[in-house]
């Protein structure tokens, strides 16, 4: 009697299921047990891809290229064979496409800083698969420990502004599952914030004192000064 076919396997035997755009990847589909010939179909999102024979039990090679975006997702396969009146369905298998991420940008809400002061950096990258690692640098030092997000959000550190070495070139880098596709952003630098002097108020106090002084003696020369100097006439 035919033996009865049993569920085939689908597995990844070239590439990876993170995907990038042109990556040729191959999957190979098998039952282990069932009288050949068997015919396995491949699918992708329920719409066959491809199609092969086998006059024995060794698996079909299916070789995809990823060409598009349309080509990522669920992937299974079905074997058929004439002593079965229907197939069998395999596991699935997911593939997602891995994009590069864009050039992060370093920024902060303020560009002016004096020591004692608390300020922030933050560090984005717009475009590009998630997660995106995140890390900060000062020169070549890294001042940060690694930074995951997991959403298309900025990772922010916090800094303490405590002598003028801090006021040095910050930057930030970023990369992801996409191989070979760290990114480092432009240099950030703070300036440093003039400190007002304490004698400043002072002054401008008395300048307004001796201004007022000045319009108050120029609206005193019609009332006071010209009568009397008409009276000694």
């Amino acid at each position: 009697f035919p033996e009865m076919l049993s569920n085939p396997k689908l597995e990844l035997v070239q590439g990876a299921l993170n995907v990038v755009m042109k990556q040729n990847v191959t999957l190979s589909c098998l039952s282990e047990s069932g009288s050949p010939p068997v015919r396995y179909t491949l699918f992708r999102h329920n719409q066959q891809v491809s199609a092969l024979n086998r006059s024995d039990l060794t698996p079909a090679l299916f070789t995809l290229t990823i060409s598009s975006a349309s080509d990522v997702g669920e992937y299974k396969c079905k074997a058929e064979c004439n002593s079965s009146s229907a197939g069998k369905y395999s596991n699935s298998l997911n593939f997602t496409l891995i994009e590069p991420i864009s050039k992060p940008v370093l920024s902060s809400p303020t560009s002016q800083a004096k020591k004692g002061q608390n300020v922030t950096l933050s560090c984005l990258s717009e475009n590009g698969s998630l997660p995106i690692t995140y890390l900060f640098f000062k020169g070549t030092q890294n001042i940060s420990p690694q930074k995951t997000m997991q959403k298309r959000e900025a990772a922010v550190i916090f800094l303490f502004i405590d002598s003028l070495s801090d006021f040095g070139t910050y930057k930030c880098k970023a990369n992801n599952s996409f191989p070979n596709n760290t990114k480092y952003s432009d240099g950030f630098n703070f300036t440093l914030a003039e400190e007002r002097s304490h004698s400043q108020p002072l002054i401008l106090s008395l300048g307004l004192i001796l201004l007022l002084l000045i319009i108050g003696f120029a609206l005193a020369i019609p009332f006071f000064i010209i009568p009397l100097y008409k009276a000694s006439e």
